[in-house]
């Protein structure tokens, strides 16, 4: 039986940074890897994940919503892992605060864009990130699904759209 976990992450910039956090090795999701700040939606946020992410990016940066510009839906991901269904939503924000609470699920740093990709991430977060650097902002939410293509692991983005409009 698939399960469904709800998870909201935020990129967050500071001039051409991104706040990047280096999971603690005694996590279960991603140990020792690079990811953006985030977490799993409560059972009072399901159908709200802008509040999970704003509590997220408190808890794990001190970073209060007064203190972020622009906090924007920008992708939402669906992917399969093992018995799981993940649906993520991924926000963009920028801060000008640099100083940030220390957080147990790992150690943040800002990390100047063209350095990003050299690190260890998980697959569906490098490709998002490679998405969002080629492509930049857009006016509209993307969605993506992880899946194979032949051998090789892919996501494929289409964006959101009424059918209506």
């Amino acid at each position: 039986m698939l399960r469904l976990r709800l998870i909201a992450a935020a990129l967050i910039f500071n001039g051409d940074r991104l706040l990047m956090m280096k999971r603690s090795p005694e996590r279960t999701l991603s140990p020792g890897m690079w990811a953006a700040v985030g977490g799993h939606l409560e059972p009072a946020e399901i159908g709200d994940p802008h509040a999970a992410v704003l509590r997220e990016i408190y808890e794990e940066t001190g970073l209060a919503a007064d203190r972020l510009e622009d906090l924007t839906l920008r992708y939402i991901l669906i992917r399969q892992n093992g018995n799981e269904i993940r649906q993520q939503f991924f926000y963009t924000a920028r801060t000008r605060e640099t100083s940030l609470t220390p957080c147990a699920e790992g150690t943040l740093h800002w990390i100047p864009r063209e350095q990003v990709l050299e690190r260890e991430m998980p697959f569906v977060f490098r490709k998002l990130l490679e998405h969002f650097f080629e492509s930049g902002p857009c006016r509209h939410v993307e969605v993506g699904t992880a899946g194979l293509d032949g051998n090789e692991a892919v996501i494929r983005w289409v964006p959101l759209a009424d059918p209506r409009v």
